[in-house]
Formats: C-alpha cells, sequence, structure tokens
C-alpha cells in the first residue's frame, strides 16, 4: 500500500505560473487547459492572489498548478510571509515576461527574487520562461529581440543559468503550444517509456510519422518520425494540429452544447496519391495521429494495429513491471485469433497513388467524424 501512495504522490507535479500582472498568464492557462480560444480570453479578469487547478494529464500525471498574481501586493506576500508555502515543493516554474512591458528591468529584478526563493525552497526544480505578445513584435524583430531578452534573463537565473529554457509565445500562433508542448514533455514521468513503445508501433505499421496528443488539451506528447518524413519542411506541423484539434472541439462543442473539454471525435481521414494520415483514439486520454505511405491495405492494417496496441498504451498508467512488447502483444493476439496482427487486410476505399513524401503539414481537406 506504502509503494502505491508514494507512486501517486511521485506523479502530481506543483507548477507555479508566475509573471507581471498583465502579461498573459491567465490567458495562456485558460487557451491550454479550459479550452478557451484567444478572442475569448479579453473577458478574463485579474488573478486575485493565488488560482490553484488540479488539472489530470494523461491519467497519471496530476498537474497542481497555481497561478499567482503578479500585482506588487501579492509578489511581496509570496516572497515573504509565504515563501516555504508557495515555493516548496515545485516541480516547474513558468515565468511569463511581456515583451512590450516598460518595465523590464524592474520584471527582471522581481524574477531574480523569485528565482532565489525557489533555489532555496525548491532547488531542483526546472525553470521555462516565456517571453509573450510577440505578435505585437514587427515580425524581422522578433527573433533578435528575443534572443537580446532571453540572455538578460538568464544573466539573472544564479544556479539555473545554464538550465532555464527559454519560449517566444502568443496566443495567436502556435508558438503558445509549442511552449507547453515542452513543458508537459518534462513533466511526464514515463515519456521515454512512451516513446519507445512509439518507435515500435510505428515500425510495425511502416510509419511516416506518429504523433501522440493529450485528448483534453490536444497538445503532442511526444512523436516519432521516420525515413522521408524528416524532410518535411512544415517544422510546426504538430503545433498546428493541436490548433485544428483544438477548434474542432469548439466546433463540437458549440453544436452539440457539450463543454469544449470534454467533446471529442471518433476519427479523422486524409487520403492522397502522396500519402494517408488519420488521427484515431488510442486511449482514453490520448489521439494518435499517424502518417503512412499511400496504401489502402496498409492503412487498414495499420489502423488494426494501433487497436491491437491500445491496452499496451493504456497500461502506462498502472505498469509496475515489465509488460511484453508491442510485437509480442501483436503474437499473442494472432495466436488468439489465428491472424497475425501486422498482416495486411484488404479494404475498400480510395485506391493508392504514387508520390514521395508526406507534406500533411501544409493544410489538406480529408473527412472527419465527430
Amino acid at each position: 500500500m506504502s509503494t502505491l501512495n508514494s507512486s501517486k504522490r511521485q506523479k502530481q507535479r506543483k507548477v507555479l505560473l508566475m509573471g507581471k500582472s498583465g502579461a498573459g498568464k491567465s490567458s495562456m492557462r485558460s487557451i491550454v487547459f479550459s479550452n478557451y480560444v484567444a478572442k475569448d480570453v479579453r473577458r478574463l479578469g485579474a488573478t486575485i492572489d493565488v488560482e490553484h487547478s488540479n488539472i489530470k494529464f494523461m491519467g497519471n500525471l496530476m498537474l497542481n498548478l497555481w497561478d499567482c498574481g503578479g500585482q506588487d501586493g501579492f509578489m511581496e506576500n509570496y516572497l515573504h510571509h509565504q515563501r516555504e508555502h508557495v515555493f516548496g515543493s515545485v516541480a516547474v516554474l513558468i515565468f511569463v515576461f511581456d515583451i512590450e512591458s516598460r518595465e523590464f528591468q524592474a520584471d527582471v529584478i522581481n524574477y531574480a527574487n523569485i528565482v532565489s526563493a525557489l533555489e532555496e525552497c525548491s532547488p531542483g526544480a526546472k525553470i521555462f520562461c516565456l517571453i509573450h505578445k510577440m505578435d505585437l513584435v514587427q515580425t524581422k524583430l522578433r527573433q533578435p529581440l528575443f534572443e537580446e531578452r532571453a540572455e538578460y534573463i538568464r544573466a539573472a537565473s544564479e544556479s539555473f543559468r545554464d538550465s532555464v529554457d527559454f519560449f517566444p509565445t502568443s496566443i495567436w500562433d502556435q508558438t503558445l503550444y509549442k511552449a507547453w508542448t515542452q513543458i508537459i514533455y518534462f513533466l511526464i514521468p514515463n515519456a521515454s517509456t512512451i516513446e519507445t513503445l512509439l518507435q515500435q508501433l510505428a515500425e510495425v505499421i511502416d510509419a511516416r510519422e506518429l504523433i501522440l496528443y493529450e485528448r483534453t488539451t490536444c497538445l503532442m506528447v511526444t512523436h516519432v518520425t521516420r525515413g522521408i518524413e524528416a524532410q518535411n519542411p512544415f517544422t510546426d506541423r504538430f503545433e498546428r494540429i493541436s490548433s485544428i484539434l483544438k477548434t474542432h472541439k469548439q466546433s463540437i462543442a458549440k453544436h452539440t452544447g457539450i463543454p469544449a473539454g470534454s467533446a471529442n471525435f471518433a476519427e479523422m481521414q486524409i487520403k492522397t496519391g502522396r500519402f494517408m494520415f488519420f488521427i484515431t483514439r488510442l486511449t482514453e486520454n490520448t489521439n494518435l495521429a499517424a502518417s503512412i505511405p499511400p496504401s489502402e491495405q496498409g492503412f487498414n492494417a495499420a489502423r488494426i494495429n494501433i487497436l491491437l496496441a491500445r491496452q499496451k498504451f493504456a497500461e502506462l498508467d498502472i505498469a509496475t513491471k515489465a509488460r511484453p512488447g508491442i510485437q509480442e502483444v501483436f503474437t499473442r493476439s494472432a495466436e488468439a485469433d489465428g491472424t497475425m496482427g501486422n498482416e495486411t487486410v484488404t479494404g475498400s476505399g480510395l485506391q493508392a497513388g504514387k508520390g514521395k513524401g508526406a507534406e500533411y503539414g501544409a493544410g489538406l481537406s480529408g473527412t472527419m467524424t465527430a
């Protein structure tokens, strides 16, 4: 029993979301975790003191998110009167800087005081700095300004100087998803195990790319890229798909009355002469996007093999001992059913075409079933 309780405790992660009042902390939290769209966050008010959220992520990870108000009075209270309470047992600090702040140096001093408290109370924590509202900066000036601010902030990061990660973000593009994807990946306790299984599955179904998404937030958990797909020029395709999935959830919620956080779809398919692409449910908490060569038989076989692999991925939430690999799961299923799991299945539909490369990041039409 004590081992089980210890395991559960280890899967809870305390995350501090901090920054100056008006920097955009609550807006990004609402978009990522509450399925707001960017145009709706204007109605959000300022955070008073600390707003606590316990967010279940992928079943076995509970984020204990502390959205801390950024007004001077609250900051003074955190640093002096609630220092151990706020900064103790922290796994991740996310500090948000407003790129248009007229008091940037003061913001950095405030950040340095928080880093000092974190070093004292949670020296093993990870820091992510998000330089936010980058859409307000001229395109040609964004990267130089971001790099300049990042180096200035890094110098104030004390013992975290070499480990702090920086991201330019905006609620109006995919950069927000990219940053939070990296944060979530750091927090997932069994990410390497998931990646290993995903690699095995990709080899079984000859996938060019497999992308694992969390169902509620639509954030990418991890991905496997193979062969020609490594040359895909759309480097932001993972975040683009996150945005598409999030928008579709909003559409489902609008037309069905289901809360956006609970709305999900059954499957999405895109078939072309160059590649085939689909998104389907993998586990209760995840969706899997797959890009495969253009073959109707391969497409049907891939779907069957993913169905066979679901239980293996679902076990990751509760696994306490070694489990059989993907190949062994398929072999056992084949012995039980009299059919090999990686055997191709003939199906009807669009015939396979010829072509090179999977370029689904460009934005293509397809079918989506709610």
